[in-house]
């Protein structure tokens, strides 16, 4: 099999292919990341077909490696850097022990950081593009990994994954050759990457503290919300993958985290009045 080893924020990748396809796009995308010069690794990441004659008749890509899924489908072949990236992130998820992890995205300004949060469709990783856009360190759009020991958020900055009409909004401001290819047609409807801004992956060693958790909801008139800390706290163990597996060191971040984090929820109508009920909410912090 072709593979290559990725370094992304504090974790290594083998992404391992029976195709070239997927990890020249990988390569493309993640060429200014730090080079490893070694074989460590902390996950393996294989692409490969489900049959042997699904290599060549009508190619089909299923996800394994260290962890996988024994129900999940196979995506075809064009969709292959997509398979990549769900396989980097079903490790972390089933594997990762360092942080607790958040399913949120996370920026940086000043040291501090906004991390958020929400169902699928919430548009927290159109949000966490538009902000690394406009001033803001880009940490991540998937992952947001807090430090059991310290409380700071470290930086796991992959490719940021847009879908649907996102992607033409993001097209107006981010440039053309930081676009990975469209994929069509995903289980999760169209899709596009782009490489985060290369100062995200000069800087992904560099943590910050978290300042502000907002839960955000796309497609409603702007408003903004008070939330109890038991719902809050409920609802980040809930978007925890790591929560019941780390245990007690698990139960003390978190509750650390709700006591001394500011939070609110937040309807938006567009892009554009989320930066600015984003901006008002930061110019309020102590």
């Amino acid at each position: 099999m072709h593979h290559i080893n990725l370094a992304i924020g504090p974790a290594r990748f083998r992404v391992a292919s029976c195709w070239r396809e997927p990890l020249d796009q990988l390569e493309n995308l993640y060429q200014y990341y730090p080079q490893i010069t070694d074989e460590y690794v902390d996950f393996t990441v294989r692409l490969e077909p489900e049959k042997p004659w699904r290599r060549y008749l009508r190619p089909s890509v299923h996800i394994s490696g260290d962890y996988w899924l024994p129900d999940a489908a196979p995506l075809p072949l064009d969709q292959g850097l997509l398979a990549a990236e769900m396989g980097m992130n079903l490790q972390m998820a089933l594997g990762w022990r360092r942080h607790l992890l958040l399913h949120a995205s996370s920026v940086e300004k000043d040291g501090r950081a906004l991390l958020m949060t929400g169902l699928s469709g919430s548009g927290k990783s159109t949000l966490s593009a538009l902000l690394a856009e406009n001033g803001w360190r880009f940490m991540g759009d998937e992952f947001a990994l807090l430090d059991p020991e310290t409380g700071l958020v470290h930086s796991f900055p992959r490719l940021i994954s847009l879908k649907n009409e996102a992607i033409a909004a993001m097209h107006k401001i981010v440039p053309e050759e930081r676009f990975g290819p469209f994929i069509k047609n995903t289980p999760k409807g169209d899709i596009q990457h782009i490489q985060p801004p290369r100062d995200a992956v000069k800087k992904m060693a560099v943590t910050a503290k978290p300042a502000m958790l907002l839960f955000p909801r796309f497609g409603y008139e702007s408003a903004l919300r008070d939330m109890g800390k038991s719902e809050i706290f409920i609802r980040l163990t809930q978007a925890s993958t790591n929560y019941v597996a780390l245990g007690e060191p698990g139960f003390r971040s978190l509750t650390k985290f709700v006591d001394q984090v500011p939070v609110k929820a937040m309807d938006y109508p567009t892009g554009e009045r989320a930066l600015a009920l984003i901006d008002e909410l930061w110019d309020q912090l102590p």
